[in-house]
Formats: C-alpha cells, sequence, structure tokens
C-alpha cells in the first residue's frame, strides 16, 4: 500500500479544484434557495408550488447538462494531450446540443399545468407550478450554455471564475426576486412569477459574464469563431458521452423529483416539509457534487496522460475526501434538525410547527444515506472522467427506479410511514446505485484500464 504521502499531491490538487468548485455549487444552490425562502415567507402555496415547478424544470435541464459534462472529460483529456483544437471543437458541438434540447424541451414548460394535475397535484398548486415554468423555461437554454462553459473552465483548470460569477448570480437573484416577489420600490407584486423572472434574469446574466471571461482571457481558444461551421466528429463524440450522462442524472434526480409527486399525494404541507428537507441535504451534497466534478478532471487528464498510479491515487484521495464531509454533515443533520427547518418558514405562519415535525423526521431519514450518496457520486465522477458512460446509466436506471421508487411507495403509503418511509425508499435506492458503481470501476473499468494501457 502505498503511503500517506503518496496521496498529499492528489488531495492538494483536488482540493484547489474542488473548493472553488464547491463554493460555486453552493451559491448556484443558493439561488434555488433564495426562491424556497421568499417564497416560503410570501405564502405556503406559492411555496409548494416552486417545489413542484422547480424540480420539473431541473429534470428538464440537468438531463440536457448531459452534453455540457460531457465536455468536461473530453477537454480534460484532450488537454493532458495538448491538443487546444480537440478542446475547442467539444465545446462548440455542446453548445449546439443544448441549444437543440432547449427546442425540444420548451413545449413541455408551457404545458406543464395539465401535466401536474394529471399526476393527482391539487389544482392550485399546478396552476402556480404552471405559471411559474411558462417564464422559467426562457432561462433554460441560458442556464445550459452555463453549464458548457462551466465545464469548459473546469477542465482547463481554471475554477476560481466559475466561482466568482456564480456568486455575482446569487447577488442578482437575490435582489431581484425581492423586488418582484413582494412588490418593492414601486415594482407590481408578482409572487411566485416573480421569482421565476429573477430566475431568467440572472442565468441570462451569468452566461454573458461567462462568455466575455472566455473571449478576454482565453482568446487562443477562439471559441466563436466560426461558430455556425458544423463539426459532426465532434458532435457524434459529445453526443454519445452526453447522452448516458444526461439519462444517469434524470434517473437520479427523477427519484427524488418522483418523491415530491408523491409527497403532493400527502397534501401542501407534506410536501413543504418534503422540499425543505430536500433543500437542506441538497445543500450538503454540493460539497461532493463539487469533489466529485475535479475528481472527474482529475480523472480525465490522468486518462489523456496513460498514468494509471495517479488515476487509483486521486480516486482514493477524493473518497476520503468526500468521507470527512459526510460526518460532519451527519452530525449536523441530527442535531440541528429543528432551526435549520425553521429558516425556511415565517415565524407567525399558523402551520410552521406542523411543517418541522414532518422535516425533523424527513431529516432523520437523510442522515442515513449520506454515505452512500456521497459514494456513488464519486464514482459516477471518475468513471465520467475515464468516459466510461453508459453501464453507469444502467446502473442507475435500476438503482433508483426498479428498487428505490417501488420501496419508496411500498414504505411511504402500504405500510404507512408516509414521508419517513419515502425518504427510506430514497435510501434504498442510493445504496444500491453506491454498491454497483463502486465495483463497477474498482473491480472492473480500472483493472481493465490497466491491464491494456489504453
Amino acid at each position: 500500500m502505498t503511503n500517506f504521502r503518496a496521496y498529499l499531491p492528489h488531495i492538494r490538487a483536488l482540493l484547489t479544484l474542488g473548493l472553488p468548485l464547491i463554493g460555486s455549487h453552493v451559491a448556484q444552490f443558493a439561488i434555488t434557495l433564495t426562491d424556497t425562502i421568499m417564497l416560503g415567507w410570501y405564502d405556503v402555496t406559492a411555496l409548494a408550488a416552486q417545489v413542484l415547478a422547480g424540480g420539473f424544470f431541473f429534470i428538464i435541464f440537468i438531463t440536457g447538462s448531459g452534453f455540457a459534462w460531457a465536455v468536461t472529460p473530453l477537454v480534460a483529456e484532450a488537454e493532458a494531450r495538448g491538443d487546444t483544437t480537440q478542446a475547442r471543437r467539444a465545446t462548440r458541438m455542446a453548445l449546439w446540443l443544448v441549444g437543440l434540447y432547449t427546442v425540444v424541451m420548451l413545449p413541455l414548460m408551457y404545458f406543464s399545468q395539465a401535466i401536474f394535475l394529471a399526476i393527482g397535484q391539487t389544482e392550485e398548486v399546478a396552476r402556480q407550478a404552471g405559471l411559474y415554468l411558462a417564464i422559467a423555461g426562457l432561462g433554460l437554454l441560458p442556464a445550459n450554455i452555463v453549464m458548457v462553459f462551466k465545464s469548459f473552465l473546469s477542465a482547463l483548470e481554471r475554477t476560481r471564475i466559475i466561482l466568482w460569477v456564480t456568486l455575482a448570480a446569487v447577488v442578482a437573484n437575490a435582489g431581484m426576486n425581492y423586488l418582484l416577489i413582494f412588490g418593492h420600490l414601486g415594482l407590481p407584486e408578482m409572487g411566485i412569477r416573480g421569482a421565476a423572472v429573477a430566475s431568467v434574469g440572472t442565468q441570462i446574466v451569468s452566461a454573458l459574464l461567462m462568455i466575455a471571461y472566455i473571449q478576454r482571457r482565453l482568446p487562443e481558444h477562439t471559441m466563436f469563431q466560426r461558430f455556425w461551421r458544423p463539426d459532426w466528429e465532434a458532435f457524434g463524440r459529445v453526443f454519445a458521452l452526453g447522452v448516458p450522462i444526461g439519462l444517469t442524472t434524470l434517473a437520479e434526480v427523477g427519484l427524488f423529483s418522483g418523491s415530491s409527486v408523491m409527497m403532493g399525494w400527502l397534501g401542501e404541507i407534506p410536501l413543504a416539509a418534503h422540499g425543505i428537507a430536500l433543500q437542506i441535504t441538497s445543500l450538503t451534497f454540493m460539497v461532493h457534487i463539487g469533489l466529485s466534478n475535479a475528481a472527474t478532471v482529475r480523472a480525465g487528464r490522468a486518462m489523456g496522460a496513460r498514468d494509471w498510479d495517479s488515476l487509483r491515487d486521486g480516486g482514493l484521495a477524493a473518497f476520503a475526501l468526500s468521507l470527512v464531509a459526510v460526518v460532519v454533515t451527519i452530525v449536523v443533520l441530527l442535531t440541528l434538525p429543528g432551526p435549520l427547518i425553521g429558516l425556511f418558514l415565517d415565524p407567525a405562519d399558523p402551520e410552521r410547527g406542523a411543517v418541522i415535525a414532518l422535516g425533523i423526521g424527513m431529516l432523520a431519514a437523510a442522515a442515513l444515506f449520506q454515505l452512500v450518496d456521497a459514494a456513488q457520486v464519486m464514482a459516477v465522477g471518475i468513471l465520467r472522467g475515464v468516459q466510461e458512460t453508459r453501464v453507469p446509466m444502467v446502473i442507475a436506471t435500476i438503482s433508483y427506479w426498479a428498487i428505490g421508487m417501488p420501496v419508496a411507495y411500498l414504505l411511504g403509503f402500504p405500510l404507512g410511514l408516509n414521508g419517513v418511509g419515502v425518504w427510506l425508499g430514497l435510501a434504498t435506492g442510493l445504496a444500491c446505485a453506491a454498491l454497483a458503481l463502486n465495483w463497477l470501476f474498482w473491480r472492473r473499468t480500472y483493472p481493465r484500464l490497466r491491464a491494456s494501457g489504453c
């Protein structure tokens, strides 16, 4: 066994890359968190509608982001070989793909109210969620453009600019929310529609800042010269890598969004409690997402350099850092659940106590799956770095939809555990994914790469 000193360079590299990425993910999450907190203070029904609509938007957005995430391993590998041209080609075609994806997906946003009613949501929640998405859908393209450039810059190990742009977006979103949700400074009180307008404005600002940085600081990549010229070879590579990534993410995110639908069957208060608990656990998960992104870059560069020892040691270092974050998270969730949930609710709201009581049980269940959730996302990050995406897609689909979702329904409804039962089902699906994905990398993919040398 290599001694601890051998891992220190990998730990330093992961932290150098990962800390700004963690910060940017937390900041990005803060945009959604701001919507949740402000709408929770505005009206509980608006909060429930935003939980539902936000989950719907996120499913569509994150599936299309598979094309953006494909950029990271492709650019990281190309940069390790000194092939700037290939890095540029992959990024351009990713922009093409997210543009085409947006055109296909936009109609779903405008017919969302009918979809929500068809899956059993209350009429008022469905109406408000539809109002939100009719506006928020306009932000799908700039949001995915931002994701492409984040992946590109991450692969180049320029992660600080990602953090600064995202922090600027947080400030812009909070300011616009304050003005438009509540109608301050003479502006109309728009409620949930104001939150949607603020989100679209924030996404546009973020995209423009990313473009300005790349044009000014990375002119050698000539990202936008002859942009409309097709490059079908690069298009095919990004598509082949990005579709499985998007579907893998869809399987996991769909599990959590499906749980929101089930919570809607239980009523507005359980749905609101679920939304708050999900916001809290998602915030802690940003640490693991950032580390996973850094692991993808490091694995991609090791792949390009054919440095298999670095691939192994970097992977172990990433898991160790993630484990430290898991321990801290479990302690916080088990010792401070009530105060955390209370931050999202108006102290004068008569339903505050009921929401907090339900949310505490959900956070206790969430503490159970912290380890397996972290383990699965770290394995996914490393597998993406070595461009292994198809088998993880199959594993995710089976784990989350053939196991996790049925268990969540069984525990939540026939067995009568309600919201806590749904969350225990989530934990079951994540545990299955964690075990299978880690087996895939450590027992199959890594030994194969090392043996073949390619």
